[in-house]
């Protein structure tokens, strides 16, 4: 470009103020084109001898790496591209990029997949298997050089570990569990337990907790170790636990063992499998990419871009890293690690079968990118930005543990930099995670700062969709996100769940009043910037929607759209909650500082206010606007919302899931303001095209049932008592209650007692006069995991407990 413009100096040399400006321009010009790019190709049926290009294309992505490692090293700038052509490709170490192979914001370097194919990297290596039948269904073949095989695959699929009980899809938690797992008569017939394995739930369903096998005692009973996966450590749940990799359990279709006494892998084929024509891969590497530098030589701008990541092996055992107070153990790896970088990212990618997380980004990270993902059927959590302890001021990490105050760093925000902040997770579809731990979310943040979560689809995840795990440093935005199907094998929790056990909190409530009583200033010493959280739509049938729990501050909630769990804000400062509509449930206020300066207000609500120990009201809970008026009367009994007010939405399209009131709805002249319901989730055509959307329910609260209407309710039929011959038939002393006409055999109402002829009468200690009582004391209650039921029969009340897993 430029020597073809040059023979314009001769028209200018005589006007040096004109010199002078072309000379600028074309410094501009040059600096704009840059060196000319670089791109290698890789190919499966390349060579490590070929020079790169499309036409003799390398073999591995190491060998293009190393490629660019020697331009880089002769002085080449440009842009450096690598092409990975249609195939797969088994890594036999993870690929590590330093921060001497960085790009520039101008040049980055981007590693990507070709168009039109797809391209997998496999954390994994592919098994030549010499079948022989072992009995009448199973088949063994020896193993050459692998000491363990801790994932297998075959034909694309995820095998199943010899286990008890037997896998069962759709079964939470664990996809089957029993309580006589560990069972003395059943321990007795293994042979050889030693690199077996126990998943079990939290005693408090707060997440999973493992175990490796390590043998027998002399008294012949289990020996093993682990359960460090929790940072609320208890004993293992009592009934709700598996054990696999146990050759003794190996007796279903699908199932696998190896035995490394011998190298002999077992499989028990699925119908219709022939064994000789299957491709077994077996994991072996626990990261398939690493980028690694720190603060002062990051990597910089590389980004991965349309590649399938697969196969990694599960880490469950590693997750013992306590953070900071919050309920988890972290494991600092995933099959793509940023650690010590600036502008790196992954993106159009596609992480599936995976036993740890997706993507982990650790320590010092700046404008991290994590945008276009389809990350499912992984072990662990999908995408994680988490701090260094060493950068928050009086770390404490336990839940009991606490910093005196007379110790106490009272310096705001972090003393260090070694954390992420101002990166993005945007336009993600993340689903069926959480596959073997259980205290994992879609995404995670800790120790970070202004990390923005937009635009993502998160559903079938066993705990929270979204989690902040504390509010060092705050400052983050949650916004257009779809989270639902959540909180499916644990319990208290939200689609959205939040800690903030900071500086100021302690395990102590009562020492807790008192520091912050006298230390005012220490509440917002970690929680620095506001949080928001907007224009999402929430679904939590196992907890609650918005979970803001312990001592979570300086949060600001609106514009988003709760479809079953409703909010709770547990101990706290500083949170202003206003816009939201809470469908089919409401507040929960829970355990509230004095002056805590809370605000709810200007909200949509279908029940009472459910207050847990609240005396301090914060700083306005009023002008909310509820749909009956039973409710605000009830909610006034704790001096609040005096004006608060009884209306009718008129709701546009409520079974359609558009909650927009109507032009008529007097409660837009009261001042509440409709905002987008639909703009939610991810929006690239590929992932769009896959993603699912929440059930939209019927608004069972605020509404009414038709005379003689029969309703489904935990797998059995009831209906109002609305006849002088219902009551007499039950006994009851008026016409009131709710009448059990027909409880199926294992189903929830069975399993609980429940009989034909029964009338429910009340609900957690709240009256159920009527079917629309029953569904908001559930509606209130349901975050507990069962319900007490108060049902007459024989003439008398029975206390019974419907469990809600």
């Amino acid at each position: 470009m430029i020597p073809k413009t040059m023979h314009y100096w001769k028209d200018i040399r005589f006007f040096p103020q004109l010199q002078l400006v072309f000379l600028m321009c074309c410094v501009l010009v040059l600096a704009s084109c840059g060196t000319p790019g670089i791109t290698y190709y890789v190919a499966t049926a390349g060579t490590d001898a070929g020079t790169g290009t499309k036409d003799n294309p390398f073999s591995s992505l190491a060998a293009a790496k190393q490629a660019v490692q020697e331009q880089r090293a002769v002085g080449s700038t440009g842009r450096f591209e690598i092409v990975l052509l249609p195939g797969t490709y088994f890594l036999a170490e993870p690929l590590v990029f330093g921060a001497y192979e960085s790009g520039t914001p101008e040049a980055p370097y981007i590693i990507r997949a070709d168009e039109g194919g797809d391209v997998v990297l496999s954390a994994g290596i592919p098994l030549q298997l010499d079948w022989q039948q072992h009995d009448g269904r199973m088949w063994k073949a020896k193993v050459q050089g692998l000491d363990q095989i801790k994932a297998l695959f075959a034909d694309g699929k995820a095998l199943v570990s010899a286990r008890y009980p037997n896998y069962e899809e759709g079964k939470y938690p664990f996809g089957g569990f029993a309580a006589d797992a560990l069972a003395p008569e059943r321990v007795v017939r293994w042979a050889h337990p030693e690199g077996g394995y126990i998943h079990a739930m939290h005693s408090g369903r707060w997440g999973g907790m493992h175990y490796r096998i390590t043998g027998k005692d002399a008294t012949g009973s289990l020996a093993y170790e682990g359960g460090w996966q929790n940072n609320r450590p208890s004993p293992m749940h009592g009934t709700q636990r598996f054990v696999e990799n146990i050759f003794e359990e190996l007796d279903a279709p699908g199932e696998w063992y190896y035995d490394r006494t011998d190298s002999t892998l077992y499989y028990i084929p699925e119908e219709g499998q022939e064994i000789g024509q299957l491709a077994f891969v077996a994991a072996q590497l626990e990261s398939i990419i690493q980028l690694k530098g720190d603060e002062d030589n990051p990597v910089t701008d590389i980004y991965f871009e349309g590649i399938t990541f697969r196969h990694t092996v599960p880490t469950f055992m590693d997750t013992r890293e306590q953070l900071m107070r919050s309920d988890w153990s972290i494991y600092r790896n995933g099959a793509v690690l940023f650690d010590g970088t600036e502008r790196c990212g992954v993106r159009k990618a596609t992480f599936s079968q995976l036993g740890g997380n997706a993507v982990f980004v650790s320590n010092y990270n700046r404008h991290a990118d994590i945008s276009g993902n389809l990350i499912e059927d992984i072990g662990g959590s999908a995408i994680c930005f988490v701090g260094s302890p060493d950068a928050v001021r009086s770390p404490a990490f336990r839940y009991e543990e606490f910093v005196p105050a007379s110790e106490m760093d009272t310096i705001p925000g972090p003393k260090g930099n070694a954390y992420p902040t101002d990166c993005i997770a945007e336009d993600n579809l993340i689903r069926h995670i959480g596959m073997v731990e259980k205290q994992v979310a879609g995404v995670q943040i800790q120790m970070a700062a202004r990390i923005s979560v937009r635009h993502n689809t998160i559903y079938y995840v066993p705990r929270s969709g979204i989690n902040i795990g504390d509010g060092a440093w705050g400052g983050h935005v949650i916004e257009f996100n779809d989270v639902f199907q959540t909180v499916l094998e644990t319990g208290d929790h939200g689609a959205f769940n939040s800690w903030g056990r900071d500086r100021f909190w302690h395990p102590d409530r009562k020492v807790m009043d008192s520091l912050v009583r006298i230390h005012p200033g220490w509440i917002l010493l970690d929680a620095v910037e506001t949080t928001v959280i907007r224009n999402n739509r929430f679904r939590c049938d196992h907890g609650w929607d918005i979970d803001l729990d312990d001592g979570s501050s300086n949060y600001e909630i609106y514009n988003n759209l709760c479809l079953a769990g409703g909010l709770k804000l547990r101990e706290g400062f500083y949170r202003k909650v206003y816009n939201n509509i809470l469908v089919n449930n409401g507040f929960h206020p829970h355990v509230w500082f004095e002056n805590s300066h809370d605000v709810f207000t200007r909200n949509i609500v279908m029940t009472a206010h459910q207050q847990i120990q609240v005396i301090h009201w914060g700083d306005t809970v009023d002008h909310n606007f509820f749909l009956d008026s039973v409710d605000l009367e009830a909610t006034r009994q704790y001096g609040i919302e005096r004006n608060g007010r009884v209306g009718d939405p008129q709701f546009v399209d409520a079974s359609a899931g558009d909650f927009s009131l109507g032009k008529g709805s007097d409660l837009l002249a009261a001042g509440f303001v409709n905002f987008a319901m639909n703009d939610v989730g991810v929006v690239s055509a590929r992932l769009k095209a896959e993603a699912d959307r929440p059930e939209i329910s019927p608004l069972t609260v605020g509404g009414a049932f038709a005379a003689g209407e029969m309703v489904q309710w935990h797998g059995g039929a009831l209906k109002n008592v609305e006849t002088l011959g219902e009551q007499s038939a039950a006994g009851l002393d008026r016409i009131r209650g709710v009448l059990v006409v027909a409880v199926p055999n294992d189903s929830p109402l069975a399993l609980a007692g429940l009989r034909p002829g029964d009338v429910i009468l009340g609900c957690e200690g709240t009256g159920t006069d009527d079917m629309l009582n029953l569904r908001k004391a559930e509606a209130s209650h349901k975050w507990k995991g069962h319900l007490l039921l108060d049902v007459w029969r024989n003439q008398r009340i029975n206390r019974v407990e419907l469990r809600l897993e």
